[in-house]
């Protein structure tokens, strides 16, 4: 079974983006269902299907499959509205690879960096861009967002 491990931070600034690589990534979810989230992605030229299931701590089942670009713009009109669209850029901090999303949208304002580990209490090198960490709050999960978009939350929701 794939699992994914994930830790979830704010970002301060943007340092990171002179050394990073970016993909424009459109995302639409089939199903919000914490215990099924069904995620169809486009990112730059590459498409993907995506099932995960419901996080324990920060770990939790994903399972992914490349799919043909046409099928993924076939699929991405099925998903529920509205859609997530963000820049994904890549960085490599030490031994680990950060992916730092830039939201657009009505989720503009948002930056989140993400890192996946092989273990949950696996060290790693926190870079200087990193903010607080919001990994247990499901208000920025991506298919929480879709719902409560990141320009209408109040600032308690943001702590």
């Amino acid at each position: 079974m794939a699992l994914e491990i994930e830790r979830k931070f704010l970002v301060v600034n943007d340092s990171w983006k002179q050394e990073s690589v970016a993909t424009r990534i459109v995302q639409g979810y089939i199903s919000r269902d914490p215990d099924r989230i069904v995620r169809v992605r486009i990112a730059g030229e590459f498409a993907y299907l995506t099932i995960k299931g419901r996080p324990t701590g920060i770990t939790r089942t994903e399972i992914e499959f490349p799919i043909p670009l046409a099928e993924a713009h076939a699929l991405l009109p099925l998903c529920l509205p509205p859609l997530i669209d963000k820049t994904r850029y890549t960085i490599t901090v030490g031994s680990h690879l950060w992916e730092i999303d830039e939201f657009y949208g009505e989720n503009v304002g948002l930056v989140v960096a993400e890192i996946e580990l092989a273990q949950e209490n696996e060290i790693f090198q926190p870079p200087p861009w990193l903010g607080r960490e919001v990994s247990h709050n499901r208000n920025y999960s991506n298919s929480h967002l879709t719902q409560h978009p990141y320009t209408a939350w109040k600032e308690e929701e943001k702590t």
